[in-house]
Order: C-alpha cells, then sequence, then structure tokens
C-alpha cells in the first residue's frame, strides 16, 4: 500500500516536460483572435455582396456575442454573478 502511494505521488510531482499551461487561453487568443476576425470579414463580404441583409445582421450580432465570450470571458461571470445577486439567491456553505 505504502509503495503504491509512492508511485501515486512521484506521478502528481510536475516535471521539466510538463507543457506549461499558465498561459495557454493567451496564446490561444492570440492565434486563433486575428483568424476569428479575418473569417467574420470574408463572411460579412459575401453576405453583403449578395444583397442578404437579414442573415447579414443576424451574422453581425452572432459575431460579436462570440467575439465577447472569446475576448471578455471574465465579464460573463461578472454578468452571471450580477443576476445572481439581483434575483437573491444565496450561496449554499
Amino acid at each position: 500500500m505504502l509503495q503504491g502511494l509512492k508511485v501515486a505521488i512521484v506521478l502528481a510531482e510536475p516535471t521539466k516536460e510538463d507543457p506549461n499551461t499558465q498561459n495557454l487561453a493567451d496564446w490561444l487568443r492570440n492565434i486563433f483572435g486575428p483568424l476569428f476576425l479575418v473569417i467574420i470579414g470574408i463572411v460579412a463580404l459575401f453576405f453583403l455582396f449578395t444583397r442578404e441583409i437579414t442573415r447579414f445582421i443576424q451574422f453581425i450580432v452572432l459575431s460579436i456575442v462570440i467575439a465577447i465570450v472569446f475576448y471578455y470571458p471574465e465579464l460573463i461571470t461578472s454578468l452571471a454573478g450580477g443576476i445572481v445577486q439581483a434575483l437573491g439567491i444565496k450561496k449554499s456553505g
């Protein structure tokens, strides 16, 4: 039993080969952010050139919502906290 515990502790210790996940969200935003904006621009131009104004407006609204979630995720948590506080829901525990 004690030997199994030693193995579990050794496996749980970080090593130099482990990936650094501290700045993973920032790295993903730096990689996919510009790509996201380019795709939005291309699709928006397509909708404008085909004169589908209703789909263009729907796409822009959806793009804005996705961009807010992607670039400002802390806004969602603070908004949810405000809604919970406004509804008067108490934390359990």
